[in-house]
Protein backbone atom coordinates (compact mmCIF):
# COMPACT_ATOMS: atom_id res chain seq x y z
CA UNK A 1 0.00 0.00 0.00
CA UNK A 2 1.09 3.20 -0.34
CA UNK A 3 2.52 5.63 2.32
CA UNK A 4 2.79 9.23 1.69
CA UNK A 5 3.85 11.79 4.72
CA UNK A 6 2.87 14.89 5.42
CA UNK A 7 3.68 18.23 7.75
CA UNK A 8 1.93 16.08 10.93
CA UNK A 9 3.60 12.84 10.62
CA UNK A 10 7.30 14.55 10.62
CA UNK A 11 8.76 16.51 13.72
CA UNK A 12 11.85 18.96 13.56
CA UNK A 13 12.39 18.45 17.04
CA UNK A 14 14.04 15.06 16.09
CA UNK A 15 16.74 17.13 15.05
CA UNK A 16 17.67 19.06 17.61
CA UNK A 17 20.97 19.25 18.92
CA UNK A 18 22.39 17.45 15.91
CA UNK A 19 24.79 18.41 13.14
CA UNK A 20 23.79 17.48 9.51
CA UNK A 21 27.18 17.53 7.53
CA UNK A 22 26.32 17.82 3.35
CA UNK A 23 28.88 16.55 1.31
CA UNK A 24 28.88 18.47 -2.27
CA UNK A 25 27.91 21.75 -2.57
CA UNK A 26 26.46 21.75 -5.73
CA UNK A 27 22.52 22.01 -6.80
CA UNK A 28 21.24 19.66 -4.49
CA UNK A 29 23.94 19.90 -2.06
CA UNK A 30 23.26 24.30 -2.39
CA UNK A 31 19.35 23.86 -1.96
CA UNK A 32 19.14 21.13 1.19
CA UNK A 33 21.88 23.29 3.47
CA UNK A 34 20.02 26.82 2.84
CA UNK A 35 16.48 24.90 3.20
CA UNK A 36 17.62 23.14 6.64
CA UNK A 37 19.58 26.18 7.79
CA UNK A 38 16.76 28.08 6.97
CA UNK A 39 14.73 25.61 9.12
CA UNK A 40 16.61 26.03 11.75
CA UNK A 41 18.83 22.85 12.05
CA UNK A 42 22.26 23.27 12.15
CA UNK A 43 24.65 22.44 8.70
CA UNK A 44 28.09 22.17 7.94
CA UNK A 45 29.01 22.40 4.70
CA UNK A 46 31.81 19.49 2.99
CA UNK A 47 33.69 20.98 -0.84
CA UNK A 48 36.81 20.91 -2.24
CA UNK A 49 38.84 24.61 -1.35
CA UNK A 50 39.37 26.71 -4.89
CA UNK A 51 36.21 24.94 -6.80
CA UNK A 52 33.15 27.19 -7.75
CA UNK A 53 31.15 25.41 -5.30
CA UNK A 54 33.13 26.29 -2.85
CA UNK A 55 32.91 29.84 -3.36
CA UNK A 56 29.55 29.81 -3.56
CA UNK A 57 29.16 28.02 0.23
CA UNK A 58 31.14 30.83 1.32
CA UNK A 59 29.15 33.39 -0.31
CA UNK A 60 26.01 31.47 1.29
CA UNK A 61 27.34 32.32 4.76
CA UNK A 62 29.30 28.82 5.13
CA UNK A 63 32.34 27.54 6.41
CA UNK A 64 33.15 24.72 4.15
CA UNK A 65 35.48 22.14 5.43
CA UNK A 66 37.27 18.88 4.50
CA UNK A 67 34.54 15.46 4.32
CA UNK A 68 36.61 14.06 7.01
CA UNK A 69 35.97 17.15 9.33
CA UNK A 70 32.64 17.46 8.59
CA UNK A 71 31.85 13.73 9.27
CA UNK A 72 33.84 13.44 12.36
CA UNK A 73 30.98 16.27 13.57
CA UNK A 74 28.24 15.64 12.54
CA UNK A 75 25.28 13.27 13.34
CA UNK A 76 23.55 13.36 10.22
CA UNK A 77 26.13 12.99 6.80
CA UNK A 78 24.39 13.80 3.67
CA UNK A 79 26.31 12.74 0.52
CA UNK A 80 25.67 14.83 -2.29
CA UNK A 81 28.16 14.32 -4.63
CA UNK A 82 28.28 12.44 -7.87
CA UNK A 83 27.52 8.76 -7.64
CA UNK A 84 30.88 7.52 -9.64
CA UNK A 85 32.88 9.81 -6.76
CA UNK A 86 30.65 9.09 -3.46
CA UNK A 87 31.86 5.40 -2.70
CA UNK A 88 35.56 6.71 -3.17
CA UNK A 89 34.92 9.75 -0.85
CA UNK A 90 33.27 7.72 1.95
CA UNK A 91 36.14 4.73 2.09
CA UNK A 92 38.73 7.72 2.06
CA UNK A 93 36.86 10.27 4.69
CA UNK A 94 33.92 9.59 5.67
CA UNK A 95 33.77 5.58 6.95
CA UNK A 96 36.58 6.10 9.49
CA UNK A 97 34.57 8.72 11.29
CA UNK A 98 30.67 6.47 11.20
CA UNK A 99 30.84 5.67 14.95
CA UNK A 100 28.00 4.20 16.51
CA UNK A 101 24.62 6.03 16.42
CA UNK A 102 25.34 8.18 13.56
CA UNK A 103 23.16 8.20 9.88
CA UNK A 104 24.07 8.25 6.38
CA UNK A 105 21.30 10.01 4.20
CA UNK A 106 21.71 9.84 0.30
CA UNK A 107 19.39 11.48 -2.22
CA UNK A 108 19.94 8.88 -4.97
CA UNK A 109 20.90 5.12 -3.61
CA UNK A 110 23.23 4.34 -6.65
CA UNK A 111 26.44 3.40 -4.12
CA UNK A 112 24.00 1.44 -1.35
CA UNK A 113 21.93 -0.33 -4.00
CA UNK A 114 24.92 -1.50 -5.76
CA UNK A 115 27.43 -1.77 -2.76
CA UNK A 116 29.90 0.25 -3.91
CA UNK A 117 29.13 1.64 0.23
CA UNK A 118 28.66 -0.71 2.90
CA UNK A 119 27.68 0.51 6.00
CA UNK A 120 28.83 -0.71 9.47
CA UNK A 121 25.87 -1.96 11.32
CA UNK A 122 26.01 0.11 14.09
CA UNK A 123 24.24 3.56 12.17
CA UNK A 124 21.14 4.22 10.00
CA UNK A 125 21.22 4.51 6.76
CA UNK A 126 18.34 5.82 5.02
CA UNK A 127 17.55 8.63 1.98
CA UNK A 128 15.48 11.86 1.25
CA UNK A 129 15.47 11.79 -2.50
CA UNK A 130 13.69 15.46 -4.05
CA UNK A 131 12.28 14.75 -7.10
CA UNK A 132 13.01 17.98 -8.80
CA UNK A 133 16.64 19.84 -9.65
CA UNK A 134 18.28 21.71 -6.13
CA UNK A 135 16.88 24.98 -7.81
CA UNK A 136 13.59 24.03 -7.79
CA UNK A 137 13.94 22.45 -4.01
CA UNK A 138 14.68 25.76 -3.08
CA UNK A 139 12.43 28.31 -4.93
CA UNK A 140 9.51 26.27 -3.67
CA UNK A 141 10.95 26.12 -0.21
CA UNK A 142 11.21 30.47 -0.07
CA UNK A 143 8.08 30.53 -1.64
CA UNK A 144 6.44 28.32 1.19
CA UNK A 145 5.98 25.46 -0.97
CA UNK A 146 8.04 22.01 -1.42
CA UNK A 147 8.95 19.36 -3.98
CA UNK A 148 7.86 15.90 -3.47
CA UNK A 149 10.20 13.64 -1.85
CA UNK A 150 11.66 9.79 -1.87
CA UNK A 151 12.00 8.25 1.33
CA UNK A 152 14.01 4.51 2.47
CA UNK A 153 15.30 3.28 5.15
CA UNK A 154 17.71 0.96 4.10
CA UNK A 155 19.07 0.27 7.96
CA UNK A 156 17.22 1.20 11.00
CA UNK A 157 19.89 0.98 14.07
CA UNK A 158 18.49 3.08 16.16
CA UNK A 159 14.90 2.25 15.54
CA UNK A 160 14.19 5.50 14.64
CA UNK A 161 15.92 5.94 10.96
CA UNK A 162 12.55 6.92 9.55
CA UNK A 163 11.65 9.39 12.09
CA UNK A 164 14.94 11.22 11.22
CA UNK A 165 14.87 10.73 7.43
CA UNK A 166 11.16 12.79 8.01
CA UNK A 167 12.59 15.42 9.60
CA UNK A 168 15.04 16.04 6.82
CA UNK A 169 12.45 15.99 4.62
CA UNK A 170 10.63 18.17 6.81
CA UNK A 171 14.12 20.91 7.13
CA UNK A 172 14.25 20.75 3.35
CA UNK A 173 10.55 21.62 2.84
CA UNK A 174 9.29 18.13 1.85
CA UNK A 175 6.56 17.13 3.45
CA UNK A 176 4.95 20.44 2.85
CA UNK A 177 4.45 18.44 -0.67
CA UNK A 178 4.49 15.16 0.42
CA UNK A 179 7.03 12.40 0.36
CA UNK A 180 6.45 9.02 -0.50
CA UNK A 181 7.72 5.47 1.24
CA UNK A 182 9.63 3.66 -1.33
CA UNK A 183 13.17 1.15 -1.05
CA UNK A 184 16.18 1.82 -2.60
CA UNK A 185 16.07 -0.92 -5.03
CA UNK A 186 12.85 0.90 -6.45
CA UNK A 187 14.31 4.39 -6.55
CA UNK A 188 17.68 3.47 -8.01
CA UNK A 189 16.39 0.78 -10.83
CA UNK A 190 13.23 3.34 -12.11
CA UNK A 191 15.75 6.03 -11.74
CA UNK A 192 18.11 4.61 -13.93
CA UNK A 193 15.66 3.04 -16.22
CA UNK A 194 13.82 6.78 -16.57
CA UNK A 195 16.84 7.77 -17.71
CA UNK A 196 17.71 5.70 -19.93
CA UNK A 197 15.02 4.99 -21.67
CA UNK A 198 12.55 8.00 -21.29
CA UNK A 199 14.12 11.17 -19.87
CA UNK A 200 17.25 10.96 -21.75
CA UNK A 201 18.70 8.43 -23.86
CA UNK A 202 15.19 7.81 -25.37
CA UNK A 203 14.37 11.59 -25.67
CA UNK A 204 17.50 12.83 -27.25
CA UNK A 205 18.10 9.87 -29.96
CA UNK A 206 14.19 10.74 -30.70
CA UNK A 207 14.68 14.37 -31.42
CA UNK A 208 17.91 13.75 -33.66
CA UNK A 209 16.31 11.12 -35.27
CA UNK A 210 13.52 12.87 -36.32
CA UNK A 211 15.20 15.74 -37.02
CA UNK A 212 17.63 14.10 -39.67
CA UNK A 213 14.67 12.30 -41.20
CA UNK A 214 13.71 15.76 -42.25
CA UNK A 215 17.60 16.86 -43.23
CA UNK A 216 17.81 13.64 -45.52
CA UNK A 217 14.27 14.82 -47.02
CA UNK A 218 15.85 17.81 -47.70
CA UNK A 219 14.05 20.76 -45.51
CA UNK A 220 15.60 23.51 -44.11
CA UNK A 221 17.95 22.28 -41.03
CA UNK A 222 16.39 25.61 -38.82
CA UNK A 223 12.72 24.38 -39.87
CA UNK A 224 13.44 20.75 -38.21
CA UNK A 225 15.29 22.65 -35.45
CA UNK A 226 11.99 24.35 -34.22
CA UNK A 227 9.30 20.79 -35.37
CA UNK A 228 11.65 18.52 -33.52
CA UNK A 229 13.44 20.21 -30.60
CA UNK A 230 12.58 23.65 -29.56
CA UNK A 231 8.44 22.84 -29.87
CA UNK A 232 9.03 19.71 -27.56
CA UNK A 233 9.39 21.95 -24.06
CA UNK A 234 5.63 23.33 -25.69
CA UNK A 235 4.16 19.49 -25.20
CA UNK A 236 6.46 18.44 -22.60
CA UNK A 237 4.93 21.70 -20.42
CA UNK A 238 1.48 20.78 -21.02
CA UNK A 239 2.06 16.90 -20.35
CA UNK A 240 4.10 17.74 -17.15
CA UNK A 241 1.35 20.03 -16.00
CA UNK A 242 -1.91 18.26 -16.95
CA UNK A 243 -1.06 14.81 -17.99
CA UNK A 244 -1.01 12.97 -21.32
CA UNK A 245 -4.66 13.20 -21.73
CA UNK A 246 -4.42 16.79 -20.41
CA UNK A 247 -1.92 17.75 -23.33
CA UNK A 248 -4.14 15.59 -25.89
CA UNK A 249 -7.28 18.44 -25.36
CA UNK A 250 -5.11 21.31 -25.19
CA UNK A 251 -3.67 20.15 -28.99
CA UNK A 252 -5.70 20.53 -32.48
CA UNK A 253 -7.14 17.65 -33.41
CA UNK A 254 -5.12 16.96 -36.12
CA UNK A 255 -2.04 16.99 -33.94
CA UNK A 256 -4.19 14.24 -31.77
CA UNK A 257 -5.04 12.10 -34.45
CA UNK A 258 -1.17 11.62 -35.52
CA UNK A 259 -0.35 10.96 -31.79
CA UNK A 260 -2.96 8.05 -31.81
CA UNK A 261 -2.60 6.86 -34.98
CA UNK A 262 1.67 7.20 -35.49
CA UNK A 263 2.81 6.87 -31.85
CA UNK A 264 3.15 3.38 -31.74
CA UNK A 265 4.40 2.98 -35.16
CA UNK A 266 7.84 4.78 -33.67
CA UNK A 267 7.69 2.84 -30.30
CA UNK A 268 6.97 -0.41 -31.75
CA UNK A 269 6.83 -3.97 -30.33
CA UNK A 270 10.86 -4.20 -30.64
CA UNK A 271 11.79 -0.93 -29.02
CA UNK A 272 9.66 -2.06 -26.09
CA UNK A 273 11.69 -5.38 -26.06
CA UNK A 274 14.63 -3.06 -25.86
CA UNK A 275 13.39 -1.49 -23.11
CA UNK A 276 13.06 -4.99 -21.11
CA UNK A 277 16.76 -5.96 -21.76
CA UNK A 278 18.05 -1.87 -20.64
CA UNK A 279 15.85 -2.62 -17.49
CA UNK A 280 17.06 -6.37 -16.99
CA UNK A 281 20.95 -4.52 -17.53
CA UNK A 282 20.32 -2.08 -14.86
CA UNK A 283 18.24 -4.75 -12.18
CA UNK A 284 21.92 -7.41 -12.60
CA UNK A 285 24.19 -4.79 -11.57
CA UNK A 286 25.70 -4.66 -15.40
CA UNK A 287 24.97 -0.86 -16.22
CA UNK A 288 26.74 0.50 -13.15
CA UNK A 289 29.57 -2.05 -13.32
CA UNK A 290 30.02 -0.58 -16.76
CA UNK A 291 29.60 3.12 -15.46
CA UNK A 292 32.23 3.12 -12.93
CA UNK A 293 34.59 1.16 -15.15
CA UNK A 294 34.27 3.57 -17.44
CA UNK A 295 35.21 5.92 -14.77
CA UNK A 296 38.19 3.91 -13.97
CA UNK A 297 39.28 3.72 -16.83
CA UNK A 298 39.71 7.32 -18.19
CA UNK A 299 35.96 7.93 -19.60
CA UNK A 300 37.67 7.24 -23.20
CA UNK A 301 34.14 5.98 -24.42
CA UNK A 302 32.31 8.52 -22.62
CA UNK A 303 34.03 11.89 -24.17
CA UNK A 304 33.91 10.14 -27.58
CA UNK A 305 30.08 9.94 -27.22
CA UNK A 306 30.14 13.40 -26.14
CA UNK A 307 32.34 14.98 -28.99
CA UNK A 308 30.56 13.20 -30.96
CA UNK A 309 27.18 14.76 -30.38
CA UNK A 310 28.64 18.00 -29.82
CA UNK A 311 29.32 17.96 -33.59
CA UNK A 312 25.96 16.63 -34.84
CA UNK A 313 24.28 19.17 -37.47
CA UNK A 314 20.93 19.91 -34.63
CA UNK A 315 23.83 21.65 -32.38
CA UNK A 316 25.26 23.68 -34.42
CA UNK A 317 21.95 24.99 -36.08
CA UNK A 318 20.14 25.30 -32.65
CA UNK A 319 23.46 27.66 -31.36
CA UNK A 320 22.37 29.98 -33.76
CA UNK A 321 18.87 29.69 -33.39
CA UNK A 322 18.34 30.31 -29.91
CA UNK A 323 20.52 33.29 -30.08
CA UNK A 324 17.51 34.92 -32.12
CA UNK A 325 15.47 34.03 -28.73
CA UNK A 326 16.91 35.86 -25.73
CA UNK A 327 13.82 34.99 -23.55
CA UNK A 328 15.12 31.08 -23.35
CA UNK A 329 18.19 32.36 -21.08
Amino acid sequence: MLKIYYEKDADLNVLKGKKIAIVGYGNQGRAQALNLRDSGVEVIVSELEGTPNYEQAVKDGFKPMSAEAASKQAHVIQILTQDHLQAKIYKSFVEKNLTEGKALNFSHGFNIHFRGIIPPKNVDVFMIAPKGPGALVRTQYEEGKGVPCLVAVHQDHSGNALKTALAYAKGIGGTRAGVIETTFKEEVETDLFGEQVVLCGGVTELIMAGFDTLVDAGYQPEIAYFECLHELKLITDLIYSTGIQGMRQRVSDTAKYGDLTRGKRIVTDAARAEMKKILKDIQSGAFAKEWLEENETGRKNFDMLMKRDENHLIEIVGKKLRKMMPWIK
